[in-house]
């Protein structure tokens, strides 16, 4: 019998930079790769991007550029944020690859030719974000029940999937497979909400827009993003209507797809559907978890309140951030990220207790053995026994939960069987031990057990922070991380000479951290206000006169702004992304009371792009967008259509 195990994320939309909430899934999936790949599993790990739809087609004219350089720039975006992340994906599939744009359109000509497929007209409200159609009855408060913004109405030829003709084998696949979709919880609201009240036909092509699959047979339309997109599920591993390669026989149906909240209908409605129309399996299991938020608030760049994963890594570090996103998000309820609670974690698990334990032991064996791991001669105290068993039990625990994927709730066990390492320094206490040459075999005892302890509990690290764990590792020049190894006391460090070692993690002073903040923010707004009185002092004199030499020093291009929010901790700030051309810029600009971020995408500006870098409440910006005072307020110069970015103001 095999031990594949194919697991997917959902693939990353390609509308913007994806921020650490849509980083965690990625995170997460990992996590359970990496643990089954320890457990000794032929494990394909899917992730990618989704490129097709109305809402990019529109950000790419708003950009000034075709689709394709658009999604070129946010898939690489997403692929170095998901490799910054160590995501250990097998294949990252983009739907714009050429093998999945084939494949989709064979899809969609099987499902026509059969009967499943069939050309109407639709008539209701479009939500352009979330790319989904609702009746008005569907609607909450005459919004998006998903996202909670403006619909649109909508009327357009389109072809539907025939949904309701599979509604009772859905439910009956639901019945005899109780772990399809965990948690329970989104069963329920799945039977209760869309299927028990009658399932409507899905949309699945649309022309109103050009930039997604053509239908082959009809080049007018354009495959619905849904459609495209969940398909890459089969089409990323050779599905083929007539030859599906041998990576799909084998891989499958999948063993667990990995998707948020805001997606299960896609996944536990559409997806089985479609794929019983194909006449194919269904995946074994659909895991559904919660958002992140920031504080108490869902992310969003309108409110200014989204955090970027790698600046988060770039502030804190990469397992620091992958263990708080592990250890704080459960599938029940919404997860929380605030910089208070990554430091309060960070240094509670991480500094205090993994990286006090490995660098005392370490220490230790370095003073009391030059260095050399000693050997243990059997001869348990009670306090042994009592380390032995909280680690044996902690192991086993742990692993019940990665094997259940409770991810956070694993990383809680573990971290309390690290803790026990702990406790049992503090009750042999070593340091008196090395004081008695006749206690030299109790002290070796004690730290062998220690170093076999950690050893074991490296392990298990290894899924959750991987560079941590091969750190640890090389400390003890312990052999390669071996799932069957962390289930028993072999001692197999014994007599080996310890490697460097070095801080894991710094234990960060939280009261000095934000006080330099806040120092930063106070210079920042000093330096504004500074700014400001001098501004205002020269509109009271007359201008002075320069030369056309002196005039001649200000570089003046045009800019393409590409992404604009609000900045943290200032109602005056927006920080601008600008396309200059040859490279893109961040500018700082002070219009925040008079645009809206959004309502500045797509806009072509006129920068001075040779002034000397500047930092505007602690961020750095590099230029200056050229703006006139109005009666009105505060009005940015914009650049005329048809300039291209990066042309020189003369």
């Amino acid at each position: 019998m095999s031990n594949k195990f194919y697991i997917t994320t959902a693939i990353a939309y390609t509308s913007k930079k994806p921020h650490i909430g849509n980083t965690y899934e990625a995170v997460l999936t990992d996590a359970i790769a990496r643990y089954k790949r320890l457990r000794g599993f032929d494990v394909y790990f899917l992730t990618g991007t989704d490129e097709h739809g109305q809402k990019i087609q529109q950000e790419a004219e708003a950009a000034g550029i075709t689709p394709q350089a658009y999604v070129d720039n946010v898939a690489g975006q997403i692929r170095s944020i998901w490799d910054l992340f160590n995501i250990s994906y097998d294949k990252f599939i983009r739907t714009t690859d050429e093998e999945h744009v084939k494949c989709v359109q064979k899809i969609f000509t099987k499902l026509y030719e059969q009967g499943d497929i069939y050309k109407g007209s639709y008539e209701g409200n479009y939500c352009t974000p979330c790319e989904s159609f609702w009746t008005d009855t569907q609607l909450v408060d005459g919004k998006c029940p998903d996202c909670g913004r403006e619909c649109k109405k909508a009327s357009e030829e389109a072809y539907f999937l025939k949904m309701s003709k599979y509604a009772d084998r859905l439910i009956e696949y639901y019945n005899s497979n109780e772990d399809f979709i965990t948690p329970v919880s989104r069963k329920n609201e799945m039977i209760n909400n869309f299927i028990k009240p009658g399932l409507q036909d899905l949309c699945v092509s649309r022309t109103s827009f050009t930039w997604g699959i053509p239908v082959e047979f009809d080049p007018k339309h354009v495959t619905y993003v849904w459609l495209d997109a969940l398909s890459n599920y089969i089409t990323a591993i050779g599905y083929d209507i007539n030859n599906p390669s041998e990576l799909y026989n084998k891989l499958w149906p999948a063993d667990v797809q990995v998707i948020g909240k805001d997606i299960v209908r896609f996944h536990t409605i559409y997806w089985p559907i479609i794929l019983m129309a194909l006449g194919l399996p269904l995946p074994k299991q659909v895991l559904c978890h919660p958002w992140l938020l920031f504080g108490e608030d869902k992310m969003s760049k309108s409110k200014g309140n989204v955090i970027y994963g790698d600046d988060l890594v770039a502030e804190f570090g990469l397992d620091p951030v992958r263990h708080y996103l592990l250890a704080e998000m459960g599938y029940f309820n919404d997860g929380s990220i605030t910089y208070e609670n990554l430091i309060k974690r960070t240094n509670s698990d991480l500094a205090n207790t993994l990286g006090n334990l490995v660098s005392r032991t370490g220490a230790m064996i370095k003073q009391y053995f030059g260095g050399i791991i000693p050997k243990n001669d059997g001869n348990d105290d009670e306090f042994a026994v009592t380390l032995k068993t909280a680690v044996n039990e902690g192991v086993k625990d742990t692993v019940s939960k990665f094997d259940k994927y409770f991810i956070a709730d694993a990383d809680n066990a573990l971290f309390n069987t690290i803790k026990a390492c702990n406790k049992y320094i503090d009750e042999t206490t070593p340091w008196a031990l090395a004081k008695d040459p006749e206690k030299k075999q109790q002290l070796a005892n004690v730290l062998s057990n220690l170093v076999e302890s950690i050893r074991i509990c490296n392990v298990l690290l290894e899924p959750l922070v991987p560079d941590t764990a091969k750190k640890i590792n090389d400390i003890f020049n312990a052999p390669a991380l071996d799932f069957d190894s962390a289930c028993k006391y072999g001692y197999y460090c014994e007599g080996i000479e310890l490697g460097e070692i070095p801080i894991l993690f710094a234990r960060i002073d939280e009261k000095k951290y934000f006080a330099e903040l806040e120092k930063k923010a106070i210079e920042t707004k000093k330096a504004q206000k500074e700014q400001q009185a001098k501004a205002d002092k020269k509109e009271d004199v007359a201008p002075q006169e320069i030369t056309i030499d002196d005039f001649a020093k200000v570089d003046l291009r045009v800019g393409l702004i590409k992404e604009c929010a609000k900045a943290e901790n200032s109602d005056k700030l927006l920080v601008l992304q600008v396309d200059m051309g040859s490279e893109t810029r961040q500018v700082v600009s002070g219009i925040a009371k008079y645009y809206e971020p959004d309502s500045l995408i797509g806009k072509k500006v006129i920068v001075v792009s040779n002034l000397k870098p500047a930092k505007l409440r602690g961020i750095d910006s590099f230029g200056m967008i050229l703006a006139a005072d109005t009666e009105a307020g505060v009005k940015v110069m914009f650049a005329d259509d048809s300039a291209k970015p990066g042309s020189k103001v003369r």
